[in-house]
């Protein structure tokens, strides 16, 4: 059995017409933009020397493209598709313009900006559960290529669990940033201890 840790390097999926018009996206499948297209390009350009040695990524349209991109780029297997990397489910508010939420929920609309995982999303995924099934991914995909680097595409607010994880912060902390659209964030995971981690951008 090995057990040499994993390198992930989490990254967020490339732009979407959705995110300049600051549309709430969760599950809703929302394909990349001209622009998400390059940034996947210029993503796969970046890392092409650190060898990786899968790439896996969310279900969702936005963040399997930008994965396809990068593997086809490698000439690595199809991505592999992990549901535990989905965004988080915004229950009613999904498709819902932030301009828009701003005026019928505006309480809510200001811990969307700070970046509050205690939000509370009618119909939604709570806190809790939301990190737990994002932890449980990256662990599960370091089971699986231990002792290799492996590409992770995911969403915005799973990079803020990631964020909260690596930094050994409470997962009720407040992060006021939020991580750009192929900005990346690397992890070494074994055994399921306590990550090592160092921080990237496009």
């Amino acid at each position: 059995m090995n057990n040499q840790p994993t390198k992930l390097c989490v990254t967020r999926h490339g732009e979407t017409d959705w995110n300049i018009m600051g549309i709430l996206q969760g599950w809703i499948d929302v394909a990349l933009n001209d622009t998400g297209r390059r940034q996947a390009v210029e993503l796969a350009q970046a890392l092409a020397d650190v060898g990786f040695a899968a790439v896996c990524t969310s279900p969702l349209r936005r963040s399997a493209e930008t994965a396809e991109i990068v593997a086809n780029a490698w000439g690595l297997p199809p991505p592999t598709a992990h549901d535990g990397l989905k965004e988080r489910h915004f229950g009613i508010f999904q498709g819902m313009p932030k301009r828009d939420l701003s005026l019928s929920h505006p309480e809510l609309y200001q811990e969307i900006l700070r970046r509050n995982p205690a939000c509370e999303f009618e119909q939604g995924e709570g806190m809790d559960h939301f990190a737990d099934r994002v932890l449980d991914a990256l662990h599960d995909i370091a089971d699986q290529h231990a002792g290799v680097s492996v590409l992770v595409i995911t969403h915005g607010w799973v990079m803020d669990v990631v964020t909260r994880y690596a930094g050994q912060l409470p997962r009720t902390a407040v992060l006021d940033m939020k991580r750009r659209n192929g900005e990346s964030l690397w992890l070494e995971l074994d055994a399921r201890r306590c990550p090592d981690v160092s921080s990237m951008s496009d």
